[in-house]
């Protein structure tokens, strides 16, 4: 008798041989493909080991990130791209220290809160762009759209503002900071005449120290409701009377009155509860 689960074919043991576990269950102590055992081989230390060793050493601008002069990157800017990819949304720090205690010689090294690949001689230098793209994207803090439509694009957590030439990148790269980023795009020929300079960092992400008012577009500012000054309540005057008296305001109602007990007569008397009479059973009559 065979059945089929998965993509496998097995024998089913007889019911004298079957052990207890679940390995025993099947010929050869074999399990059937499953999603549980694709998730375990998605987990694993060494599979995991080799795409940091990609991200990290190789192509970082791919995932929205731009190392340091070091080459360091910030963990918790890696875990936010770690954490967009399809079945990598699990990895946390703690899966980082694995890697570092677990295999024998790991790629990459952290220094407190940052992390960076061992070997960087495929790393993108971050070199002058000559001629960029003619737009660029780049995402804001939805509370600090009318500070930069005015002000300029200032660079926020990093030396300078990243700019992305893809589309879906930049919105991805705005959602790390903030849920309803707002997208603006930047026309780089007047950003150009103006003396901005343009630094590549891998094939998708540009640099720039600045970027000024009028050098890029986005939706319009929200309408600024008109604040209305709210009437100063007056209070009543109290005529301030001799030191050490109290003066009693005989129209005032007194608000802390004592309600009345249901037992209080209409003369304010306490009345007490009259006996009920029990009427003598026959036997004692």
């Amino acid at each position: 008798m065979e059945i089929k689960i998965g993509f496998i074919s097995q024998k089913k043991i007889p019911n004298s041989r079957r052990g207890v576990g679940p390995m025993a269950l099947w010929a050869g102590g074999r399990i059937p493909t499953s999603k549980f055992r694709i998730m375990a081989l998605q987990k694993s230390p060494k599979r995991l080991a080799k795409l940091l060793d990609y991200i990290l050493g190789r192509r970082p601008d791919e995932f929205g990130l731009v190392t340091d002069s070091d080459g360091y990157i910030k963990i918790k800017e890696l875990l936010k791209a770690l954490s967009e990819e399809e079945g990598l949304s699990y990895v946390r720090r703690a899966h980082l220290d694995e890697i570092l205690i677990t295999l024998p010689d790991p790629s990459f090294e952290i220094s407190d809160n940052t992390i960076r690949a061992k070997s960087r001689r495929h790393l993108p230098a971050h070199a002058y762009a000559p001629d960029p793209p003619k737009l660029l994207y780049h995402c804001i803090r939805q509370k600090a759209y009318p500070h930069v439509y005015t002000k300029g694009i200032n660079p926020t957590g990093y030396s300078q503002v990243i700019l992305s030439s893809n589309l879906n990148l930049a919105q991805r790269m705005g959602k790390r900071i903030d849920r309803s980023a707002i997208l603006l795009t930047v026309q780089v020929q007047p950003c150009l005449e103006k003396g901005v300079v343009f630094f590549a960092a891998g094939e998708a992400l540009f640099l720039a120290d600045f970027i000024p008012p009028g050098c890029f577009s986005g939706p319009p500012l929200p309408k600024e409701k008109p604040s209305v000054a709210k009437p100063a309540e007056q209070q009543p005057l109290h005529q301030q009377g001799p030191a050490g008296s109290y003066f009693i305001d005989l129209d005032e109602k007194f608000v802390g009155r004592v309600p009345k007990s249901k037992r209080t007569g209409k003369d304010g008397k306490f009345q007490k509860k009259p006996k009920r009479k029990r009427e003598r059973p026959p036997w004692r009559r």
